[in-house]
């Protein structure tokens, strides 16, 4: 990422026009291509940008930035008072662990989500490879291995598997049944599950809070 501080004027050429009079402004080049103009008033929102696929060329204190559209920002440098490279990295993304460590924790408190006659045994049963979020029995009395997250995907599942096959060994546990439960469950990860004999549920994060929708409903 480029961070460039600079007196500087700012037109756009495009489906419509835009002028930025002189002032002192932020510069931010990304990775991606992508250029905006930032003033010190606007919280997060540029004041002009340019998203990929664009590019920009450098003249003499004149900034040009295309796209393949033809729309065009010009942005004309009379001083530049800082100029800045930074290598950021790969984005992990957002965790939002309070929301997953609530999910469980309601999810334990209405353990009949998963069906009736299903009862608690513990959460964060604990395993040679990490703890399960809940371990549950059936209304059989059969073990249930239940991993929960916010939003499913397939390294979830492989996690839940792992769980599974260490669980198995245990004759007073076995046979172990998996669910997997989100909040958002991707279609390869369910996919996946239901392969490997995995159930998954959905979990409605309000309504396990006692929430109900005021919104008009056809059903």
């Amino acid at each position: 990422m480029r961070l460039v501080i600079a007196r500087c004027q700012v037109d756009y050429a495009g489906r419509l026009t835009a002028h930025l009079p002189m002032a002192n402004r932020l510069l931010l080049v990304k990775a991606d291509g992508s250029v905006s103009v930032h003033s010190d008033d606007r919280a997060y929102k540029p004041l002009n940008w340019m998203t990929p696929p664009c590019w920009l060329t450098e003249d003499d204190g004149v900034w040009t930035v295309q796209n393949k559209a033809g729309e065009k920002i010009v942005i004309t440098i009379e001083e530049i008072m800082h100029d800045s490279s930074h290598e950021l990295g790969a984005e992990p993304g957002l965790v939002k662990d309070g929301v997953e460590a609530h999910l469980q924790e309601l999810l334990a408190e209405h353990i009949k989500t998963l069906g009736d006659g299903y009862t608690l045994v513990r959460r964060e049963f604990p395993t040679a490879i990490g703890p399960v979020d809940i371990m549950a029995r059936d209304a059989d009395g059969k073990s249930v291995a239940v991993e929960i997250k916010r939003r499913g995907e397939i390294d979830g599942v492989e996690q839940l598997t792992r769980y599974l096959e260490l669980l198995n060994r245990d004759p007073l546990l076995s046979p172990v049944q998996g669910v997997f439960a989100a909040q958002i469950i991707k279609p390869q990860a369910r996919v996946l599950a239901e392969d490997r004999g995995i159930r998954c549920v959905t979990l409605d994060y309000d309504a396990l809070r006692g929430i109900v929708s005021d919104e008009f409903r056809l059903f």
